[in-house]
């Protein structure tokens, strides 16, 4: 059981946390929100313990360092270890739990389950001592997870101590197509038949729990994002109840410091002034025209949701994703 003063400093920790699918735009706005004083992006969380040992895509710290060799991950990877267990093993038990409890497949059993399912409980248990370690080793209030697993994000509730927040974060599936098209250091390509099937499922199982949570969501597209960079921050800091005045964007401008993601896009390895570009639309040249009419036919319902085939900017909307009109629901 936690003690009191666990309690009181777990009290103060807010966990927000983008959810959608990938190539969407998290690593560059977890990594702009990481500018925040007291925020921290974590990155891709739930792939640490895949990674670190060499099961996953690469093994790298955004500070460029192994995740095994940065100070900070390694904390994590050690400190809540059973007795008994090395920590290989350890998080292997992780990712066993992860495949069986937590995937993008569960998520409406995860927000339906009774109180007491205790494989639902004990990973919920295990993320919140995880969260307020990062928390103690980096001095953070704010965490930012671009995990975008629905079905962690509908775990947060369970995970005590912690103050939930979700962005719904998405991007023109046609975009998204294009980019899996591409090979980005350890970022294989994907069909787009598997893309937007993908862009599909992660997306409407964000709104399930987008829909049950909406005075604590935001939603973005991404292409408003990097239309109005300071704007759509601005947003974000008023859902998590921080000055507009620690907005790290100036313009299109913002500056970037070492991050210590556990994963995300390779850009993430950039530092220093970086323009936030106000338009990357390169797909509507470069995608083939067969992939365009298959990402269309698969995804038109979400996009005529999301506003995809009216062209104009939208707003950051409180709440979950827009309705058929287009309009979202503010708290």
């Amino acid at each position: 059981m936690a003690t009191a003063s666990a309690k009181a400093e777990a009290a103060q920790l807010t966990v927000l946390y983008i959810t959608g699918w990938c190539r969407s735009g998290s690593t560059i706005l977890g990594n702009v929100l990481n500018e925040v004083p007291g925020f921290f992006h974590v990155g891709e969380l739930s792939f640490l313990w895949k990674n670190a040992y060499g099961n996953g895509s690469n093994t790298l710290c955004g500070c460029g360092q192994q995740l095994l060799e940065c100070g900070i991950w390694n904390t994590v990877l050690t400190s809540d270890v059973p007795a008994g267990l090395s920590p290989r093993a350890h998080a292997a038990e992780v990712v066993l739990r992860q495949q069986a409890a937590v995937r993008t497949r569960h998520t409406l059993r995860v927000l339906d389950e009774a109180a007491d399912s205790r494989a639902l409980q004990a990973h919920a248990d295990f993320l919140a001592r995880t969260y307020r370690t990062i928390a103690r080793a980096t001095g953070s209030t704010v965490l930012v997870d671009s995990g975008k697993f629905p079905s962690e994000a509908a775990l947060l509730p369970r995970v005590e101590g912690i103050r939930p927040l979700y962005l719904h974060l998405v991007r023109d599936p046609r975009a998204v197509t294009h980019s899996w098209t591409k090979t980005k250091q350890y970022v294989v390509p994907m069909s787009a038949a598997r893309s937007t099937a993908y862009w599909l499922g992660f997306n409407a199982a964000s709104e399930e729990v987008t829909r049950r949570f909406p005075n604590q969501s935001l939603f973005l597209r991404y292409e408003d994002f990097i239309a109005a960079p300071d704007r759509a921050v601005d947003t974000v800091l008023d859902l998590v109840g921080v000055p507009r005045a620690q907005n790290p964007v100036k313009g299109r401008t913002v500056v970037l410091g070492k991050n210590h993601t556990v994963t995300g896009n390779p850009d993430r390895f950039r530092s220093g002034p970086t323009l936030l570009r106000g338009e990357d639309d390169a797909w509507k040249g470069e995608l083939a025209s067969g992939a365009k009419a298959l990402t269309v036919a698969l995804a038109w319902p979400l996009m005529a949701k999301y506003g995809y085939f009216r062209g104009a900017r939208q707003a950051p909307t409180g709440g979950a994703a827009p309705d058929a009109a287009g309009m979202g629901t503010r708290p």
